[in-house]
């Protein structure tokens, strides 16, 4: 069995005003915007990042989950490590076995989801899928929740990959060692986890906000042009990592 990193999302209290960040520094545009989230209060926009998608929700109305988690977190930032597997079946056997609680799930003719609560897992939300149908295994392959042509709106001059998501944690090794048992992945150096495609690495707590996830590393086409272009939005840069969207986004090549 595989796991792989497919999406990372954010939340935020002003949708438009990221989006525009986003676009501007890493040179992406959005592919899709679903409107099944208006059932969560929620608007959003998705923008493909090579394979993978970044996706920033934000609240339309009081009384959201991801209002809460704003609040509980101080503001915009990372909300949801999202992955895909081969198989989902036993992946919901393993979850249920492990006592963790299933937030939200469903089904469609070509995806099944399973979003973890984050109470159970630690750290952040954990969000098990599954692709079905013609080419569903293909790096390349289909995404349900980035709508169906999102591949014509990749943009790679500037960003290539999402190579790690970042989780701080008040016990980041045993935040670790739950998802290694969530994920039947064993962890590599006892912080990190290494999926098919891109790690999942856990750290302190060391920026005065409590858990949850608090940066990606991006691979970069052209990390210069990024840099460039977030200190010409006023986003806070230290050496090769920029703050967007409240993450912190370490910039490799």
């Amino acid at each position: 069995m595989w796991l792989r990193l497919r999406q990372i999302a954010l939340v935020s209290t002003d949708l438009p005003a990221v989006e525009r960040d986003i676009c501007e520094v890493l040179g992406v545009e959005v592919c899709y915007r679903d409107p099944g989230v208006a059932t969560f209060g929620l608007h959003n926009a998705l923008f493909p990042i090579g394979n993978q998608v970044l996706e920033v929700v934000a609240p339309t109305r009081d009384g959201t989950t991801a209002g809460r988690y704003l609040e509980r977190r101080g503001g915009d930032g990372g909300y949801m490590v999202i992955t895909q597997c081969d198989d989902h079946a036993p992946r919901k056997a393993r979850v249920a076995a492990l006592g963790v609680r299933v937030v939200h799930a469903f089904e469609t003719p070509h995806f099944r989801n399973m979003q973890l609560h984050p109470k159970d897992t630690g750290g952040s939300f954990f969000e098990i899928d599954e692709v079905l149908g013609e080419g569903a295994h293909d790096e390349d392959g289909p995404w349900e929740p980035a709508g169906h042509d999102w591949q014509t709106h990749k943009r790679t001059q500037r960003v290539a990959a999402i190579v790690a998501a970042v989780i701080q944690a008040d016990d980041p090794e045993r935040v670790a060692r739950r998802w290694s048992e969530i994920a039947e992945v064993p962890l590599s150096d006892g912080l990190t986890l290494p999926l098919a495609n891109a790690d999942v690495r856990f750290t302190t707590c060391d920026d005065g906000r409590p858990e949850g996830l608090g940066g990606i590393v991006v691979r970069c086409n052209d990390r210069d042009a990024i840099l460039r272009a977030a200190q010409s939005r006023g986003l806070p840069c230290e050496g090769t990592t920029i703050t967007l969207a409240g993450i912190r986004m370490e910039l490799t090549r």
